[in-house]
Formats: structure tokens, sequence, C-alpha cells
């Protein structure tokens, strides 16, 4: 097994272009070689296995070898696509964020596309992935790539792939991310590319200008309708590339100028001052908390690292769920929207409160499994798709002329936070009052995630066994009255490894596995009617979340 590994070793070594990771690899095998046992482990980790190539493309630790992020791994993903793509000549535009080897990875993939006989556009520098999910609807390619590693932790980094018209099934969904098949079918297309040294590199790619962020602004700031703009935020970039282009959709659309995060507002690929660069994770929002507190703002803004992410936080409060903040937007896109064809969605994961909004607004709701690349997709011909969230933070937002990026958008998202949150602040209020007022409406719904990391995925296969064979009789005081197992394609969905159990009409718990994470993760949500006080009505409420969670962290076994 040892020369084995040692043999896949040297021959890629005989293919890396990199000299950085030629000299990280040839270490390892030199060490290896003398018996060193941890160099044995390093490269049985990176040489055992490999990145798989799936519909959220490809995601992994920087290093040599087939199972991290590389140079040869970029390259040889960049030949399956250009072979995916035909003989073309296609149009693919190519995007990247700030992080370490974004630009190298980039640059790659355009050689190796022009190289293949493509026609690439590349985005002029770092930008959020919207950006790249904009252009490549706006102008007319084929097919987008953005290499990104969302907010992971500083040393991986990835490559997503987003589909043109012609393989995304029709101009509705040009610049949605890919489905299956095509993931599969590009991975085959990988497999079967030979060397790198082999392929034929081009170097006459286009580099754009400024117009494709300019158009891209215009865009965004049209689906905020003139109104009130008195607002003081306070905004931080979590050390990525969405401060530049929120600060001018800000000021775009009207809006005072944000008080940034100076410390975390320019891009900085080793996030010195976050532990992981996620506004869901504990700590990570302390800083602009804290600017937000003493600037007197009324809300806090925050995106994740390639700004595709929007979180919120009122002063004093702290963080709003994505749950919260996807019920507020919904209700002020449908104020600001016309028509019965109109759709909103959301995923299996996040808050029933969505279809009880639609429900009274009298548009259509649609659930999709989790992730944008089915989100985007919701509601088919004949249906305008002017919404969509998931709880992880994500948001699509349209209007009447459609929606400017078809995946989740936080510049866009943060727009319309905003002048939702001015037009509170005109008459005396925040955004907790809004969220009362909806509580009194539809009730009073509570969500909470708990996630159960493990070393051996066999456990995680193994829990889900157990739990669709013997399901439990109640979580915490609430009886199950019923479980719905999207493993047969329930709701007329695509089949996904998930449960979900409900509550006695009074709330839910899904599970389901990680889609890129060792993790088996939990959403549980409460549902309560508000009969007076909502303040009671939520201590009540936050009561039975926290015994509903430990409850579920000990049917799971975390």
């Amino acid at each position: 097994m040892t020369a084995h590994i040692l043999d896949q070793a040297r021959r890629w070594l005989a293919q890396d272009p990199d000299p950085d990771t030629r000299v990280e690899l040839s270490g390892l095998v030199e060490r290896a070689d003398r018996g060193e046992a941890d160099a044995l482990a390093d490269l049985a980790g990176r040489f055992g296995a490999r990145l798989e190539f799936g519909t959220a493309g490809l995601r992994g630790a920087l290093g040599a070898g087939p199972n991290r992020m590389n140079r040869v791994v970029v390259m040889r993903a960049a030949a399956g696509i250009a072979a995916w793509l035909g003989d073309g000549p296609a149009h693919v535009v190519i995007g990247y964020d700030a992080r370490h080897r974004s630009a190298d990875f980039a640059r790659d993939s355009a050689a190796v596309l022009t190289g293949a006989g493509h026609r690439v556009s590349l985005l002029p520098e770092p930008l959020p992935t919207p950006v790249l999910a904009f252009a490549v609807r706006d102008l007319g390619a084929e097919a987008g790539i953005m290499v990104t590693a969302s907010h992971n932790p500083p040393q991986d980094n990835g490559y997503k792939v987003y589909a043109g018209a012609g393989k995304a099934g029709g101009d509705a969904d040009a610049g949605t991310q890919i489905v299956s098949p095509a993931d599969a079918e590009i991975s085959a297309r990988i497999d079967a590319a030979g060397p790198v040294g082999d392929l034929p590199l081009g170097t006459d790619w286009t580099v754009l200008g400024q117009g494709i962020v300019d158009r891209y602004l215009d865009a965004v700031t049209a689906l905020v309708p003139p109104g009130d703009r008195d607002l003081a935020t306070t905004y931080t970039a979590m050390h990525g590339v969405g401060g530049r282009v929120l600060t001018a959709a800000m000021e775009r659309a009207g809006f005072p100028r944000p008080s940034a995060v100076a410390a975390q507002f320019d891009p900085d690929p080793d996030f010195p001052t976050v532990d992981f660069p996620n506004p869901e994770e504990p700590g990570a929002m302390d800083m602009a908390l804290a600017a937000g507190a003493a600037d007197g703002s009324d809300l806090v803004i925050a995106n994740d690292p390639d700004a595709d992410r929007l979180a919120l936080a009122v002063p004093g409060h702290g963080l709003l769920t994505g749950n919260e903040v996807g019920g507020l937007l919904a209700e002020y896109v449908l104020d600001h929207t016309t028509g019965p064809d109109r759709v909103v969605a959301t995923s299996i994961v996040s808050s029933s409160l969505l279809g009880k909004i639609a429900r009274d607004r009298g548009v259509g709701y649609e659930e999709t499994l989790t992730g944008f690349k089915w989100l985007a997709r919701a509601g088919g011909p004949g249906r305008r798709r002017v919404f969509a969230f998931e709880e992880a933070l994500g948001y699509c937002v349209g209007g009447d002329d459609g929606r400017p990026v078809s995946d989740k958008d936080g510049i866009s998202a943060a727009l319309v936070a905003s002048a939702l949150a001015a037009r509170a602040r005109s008459g005396g209020r925040t955004l907790l009052d809004l969220l009362d007022d909806q509580a009194r409406r539809y009730g009073l719904h509570l969500s909470g995630q708990l996630s159960v990391r493990v070393e051996d995925l066999a456990v995680i296969s193994a829990a889900m066994r157990r739990l669709r064979a013997e399901p439990p009789a109640a979580f915490g005081p609430l009886r199950v009255a019923g479980v719905d197992d999207f493993a047969a394609g329930h709701a007329g969905l695509p089949p996904t490894d998930a449960l979900r159990f409900r509550l006695e009409g009074r709330g839910r718990v899904t599970l389901r596995p990680s889609g890129t994470e060792p993790k088996l993760k939990a959403y549980v949500e409460v549902v309560l009617d508000v009969d007076g006080d909502v303040a009671a009505t939520r201590a009540l409420g936050s009561d039975l979340l926290a015994e509903l969670m430990a409850s579920v962290a000990e049917v799971v076994g975390d």
C-alpha cells in the first residue's frame, strides 16, 4: 500500500506545473521514503481518495494531490468542463474571490478552456459570486465558473459551475448552478482528461472591464423602489470581496454610506480577526455588533467572504436567524410586486412560515431540496420566481422585471433589507417590531439547528437507517404525529436522504446528512399561536425550543 501511494505521488510530481506544491509534495515523499509515519499518513490522505466533482463543484483544502485543491485538479476540472461544453466555441465567464490561489485557478481555467477552443471572459478582479452568476445571464454565456470556497476556513478553496440557458434548460434558468446529470457528465470527462502537461493551453481570453460590475449594480439597485432611505448601518465584509460592491450598491440606491468595520473590510485570505469566516459562527459577528452599538446604527449588515449570503443584526438584540430574515424579505418583495403568477420558494429544512405568507397573499409556494441549484429553479413555465430563501442566510430577490441573479445574492438582499428597515424606522419601528407583527398574524415561528460531527460517515448512515426503522415517538414533550421520508421522493421532489418528523401541529424536526461535511444536521422548528403578549409567547417558545433541541441531540446521538 505504501509503495502504491508513493508511486502515485511521484507520478503527480511529474505533471505538477506549480513550483510551490512540487516543493511541498517532494518533501513529503522524501520523509515517507525514510519511513516517517506522519508523512505516510499525510500522503495517504492526499492520494487515498480524490475530490469528487458534484453539483456543488469542488471544494477542499489547498495542497498537492488529487484529494486537495491545486492547479492540477483545477486544470483537469476545466478540461472536463471544456469537453462537456462540446466543440463550441462556447462562451464561458470565469470569476474568482480573494482566497489563496483563487486568481491562479481562474487563469489556469481560462488557459485550458481557450486552449480547447472556447471563448473566455474573465472578471476584472476578485468579485462576489453573485456578480459571476449575473454575468452568465448578462453576457448570454454557455457556462460560468466561480473560484471560491465561500465561508470555509482559510486553508480551503473551491470551484462552482453555472449553466447558461442552453445547459440549464431555457432562458428562465440561465445563470443557475448545475444540477444532475451535468455533474456526472462533467466528472466523467474529468476522468477522461490526460496529464495536464498534455493539455493545449491558450492565452487569448478577454479580461472584462468595470462595465460588468456597473450593469450588476444597476440591476440590483432597481429592485428597491423609491422610498425611505434614512438608515444608519454598520457593515462587515468578513475579510471577503463584498465590501466595495456592497458600498457602491448602497450609495447608488440612495442610502447613506455604511460605517465599515475597518479591520474586516479589505479582502484578506487569512481571515485574521475570526476563527471561522461565517456570520453564523459564534464570535464571527462580535466586532460588527460592537461597532454597530458604538456607532448608534439602526442595522448591522454582514456578508460572508464571497458575498452570496447576508446576515442582519439589530444592535442590542443580536443576529436575526435566516428564517426570520427570509420571512421579512418575503413580505417586502410581495408588497412591491404584482400578479397571480408570482412564486416564492424555500427549502425543506427552512421555516414553514413562508408557506403561510404565500397562502395569505394568494401567490404560489414551493418547497425544494436544500441548495439554490433547486431554489432558483422553483416555479416552472408561466410562473415568476420573485423570492426564494434558505435558512443558511441565502436569499434570491426578484421584481416584476425578473431576477438579476438566479442564485443567492447577499448584495441585493442587503439592499432590500435596508429598504425594509428604513421604512420601519420612518414609523419609529425596527425589524424586531416587524417580527412581532408576523408572529401575531401567522403564529410565532422559532427555529434552531444542531450538527453532529463524525469521523466515520458510516455512523451517519447507520443513524438514518435506525431512525427510519424505529422513529422516535416524541421529541421532548411533543409527540411525533407523522414522518416524511424524502428518500422516497416525498411530495414529488427528487429523492434525498432526509427525514422530517411532524410534531403535533406545533413544529417539526428535519434531519439530513450534510452535503459538504461529515455531519448529521438537525433543523428544529417550534410554532406557537400568539394570544396577547408576543414577548411572553416568545419566552415560552424559546424554552420549548431548547427542550426540543436537547431531545433531538439525545436521539441522534450528539
